[in-house]
């Protein structure tokens, strides 16, 4: 099994060293002095036709990444709010060539806006690694998060996902220490996303004054981008964290404002799209209200 810790990932294959359209977004949020602002919402969330809906309103709103969740049902990082998202999005028939077949009809459109799909492994497990590899880059998406895969596992999905010129974007949390960091940053890019609480999404709200000492510490190992999520509810905590982090994380604020939206039957009504948007819009104005402190 390959070391990750031993592993360049510039010297695995020249396309880990291209530059994607997640490095042209964060070099652009940089450039306009500010952090950038990363979404989450889980694919075929209520209902697929609601959800590509919601989707093509994300960049318009102010979203310069977007994460599309892959449903999955066993979803043991997540909080209640999300997983009864995925349960949602999987009554409705999702499936992730479901979700491929989303991201290429958003690619119709929208060429700019990165999409990374985030989730767990079994699903691209059944689907195929080789053949999902292929498709997810045919449909235009730029990277993955893939939860419940250790650094150890590398060979296994980062390293082809690299070769096939996709981010594999790794999380950190607060008790990755400084010896474990070099491990789970050997084959990362894009951005290292760190989860500035421990236990599942949803589940508490992060220390703000420990997060800036957090991205200093992991920026002291990698030169790529730090983006912290968790406990992201409003624009007032969104530029809290903008001042401090490469970027800001939302889902759980959104998917508990799509939930809202809902008729009595879980069904989507004629404000769950602008419900969504409305506060992407929001949260982006306070993300966006906050100079970069990190690049500094």
């Amino acid at each position: 099994m390959t070391d990750p810790a031993m592993t360049d990932p510039a010297k695995t294959d020249s396309a880990a060293s291209r530059e994607t359209r997640i490095d042209r977004r964060f070099a652009a949020a940089r450039a306009e002095g500010r952090a950038a602002l990363v979404t989450f919402l889980m694919a075929g969330d209520p209902d697929p036709d609601t959800y590509a809906r919601i989707l093509a309103e994300l960049p318009k709103a102010g979203a310069d990444v977007i994460e599309v969740g892959m449903p999955f049902t066993d979803p043991m990082a997540d909080g209640p709010s999300i997983q009864a998202a995925g349960l949602r999005a999987l009554k409705g028939g999702q499936t992730l060539k479901r979700t491929l077949a989303m991201v290429s009809a958003f690619r119709k459109t929208e060429r700019d806006t990165p999409i990374v799909l985030m989730g767990y492994y079994n699903p691209i497990y059944v689907y195929g690694v080789e053949r999902f590899l292929a498709d997810a880059k045919e449909a235009g998406v730029d990277g993955l998060i893939v939860v419940d895969l250790p650094p150890e596992e590398d060979a296994e999905l980062c390293l082809p996902a690299l070769k096939a010129g996709l981010n594999f974007i790794r999380l950190a949390t607060p008790t990755t220490d400084d010896r474990r960091l070099p491990a789970v940053l050997a084959n990362t890019s894009g951005f290292v996303y760190y989860v500035s609480i421990t236990g599942v999404t949803g589940a508490a709200i992060p220390d703000y004054s420990r997060v800036g000492d957090a991205v200093a510490r992991i920026k002291r190992h990698t030169g790529l981008p730090v983006a912290v999520g968790f406990g992201v509810k409003s624009a007032e905590t969104a530029a809290t964290i903008a001042a401090r982090a490469d970027a800001v994380v939302v889902g759980t604020a959104l998917v508990d404002a799509l939930k809202r939206s809902l008729d009595a039957e879980g069904r989507a009504t004629a404000d769950t799209v602008s419900a969504v948007a409305g506060l992407v819009r929001e949260i982006a104005g306070g993300v966006r209200s906050a100079p970069l402190k990190a690049a500094e």
